[in-house]
């Protein structure tokens, strides 16, 4: 049985690891406040219906960047290059492709695509790709420039607030190349 609960554990990838209440409440306290300027960012743009798709996608950035701050998924360029470039393949998705199926569709696919080959692979892209496709009127009207705004102020916002939360912790500093190496690491260089 206990074996049985060990495989269940490993299959289902839960870890031993614990991650202190600091860890926890810096990563909860700085997902509340980038989400706040992001809502307002969005709703200023698009109204509050308007922006509920964006909204999503950027609530799965802040969950990357405050759980896991030195994740690749989590760096700098993955955050700016992923949500931009899906928002611009969004948006020409929706204004080539009239069958909304079709053109979210695609508009995943070819974010993903396209993040593979920029190096900037950042899964709410997917999300910002889909909500440039079924994020109705007020977005479609927006056309290329829902990428300026809210799709580039949103992740420059969380960006911000990432660097400006782990900024006082030394081993969680953001982006990962200002992260200090743990004792350990500085003793074997």
């Amino acid at each position: 049985m206990v074996d049985s609960l060990a495989t269940l554990r490993r299959y289902l990838g839960l870890g031993h690891e614990q991650a202190s209440h600091l860890e926890k409440g810096v990563s909860t306290i700085g997902g509340i406040v980038s989400i706040l300027g992001v809502m307002l960012i969005s709703q200023a743009q698009l109204g509050l219906t308007g922006s509920v798709s964006i909204i999503s996608s950027m609530g799965s950035s802040a969950v990357l960047l405050f759980a896991v701050p030195h994740g690749p998924l989590s760096q700098p360029w993955s955050v700016l290059g992923g949500h931009l470039v899906s928002a611009l393949i969004g948006v020409a998705c929706v204004k080539l492709i009239h069958q909304p199926m079709l053109a979210a569709a695609l508009a995943v696919g070819l974010a993903i695509g396209a993040m593979h080959y920029l190096r900037c692979i950042h899964p709410p892209g997917g999300a910002t790709a889909l909500a440039v496709v079924i994020g109705g009127d007020s977005v479609h009207r927006l056309g290329f420039e829902f990428v300026l705004t809210p799709v580039l102020l949103n992740a420059l916002t969380i960006l911000l607030v990432a660097v400006m939360f782990n900024l006082p912790f030394p081993w969680r500093r953001y982006p990962a190349a200002l992260a200090q190496p743990a004792e350990s690491d500085t003793q074997r260089h």
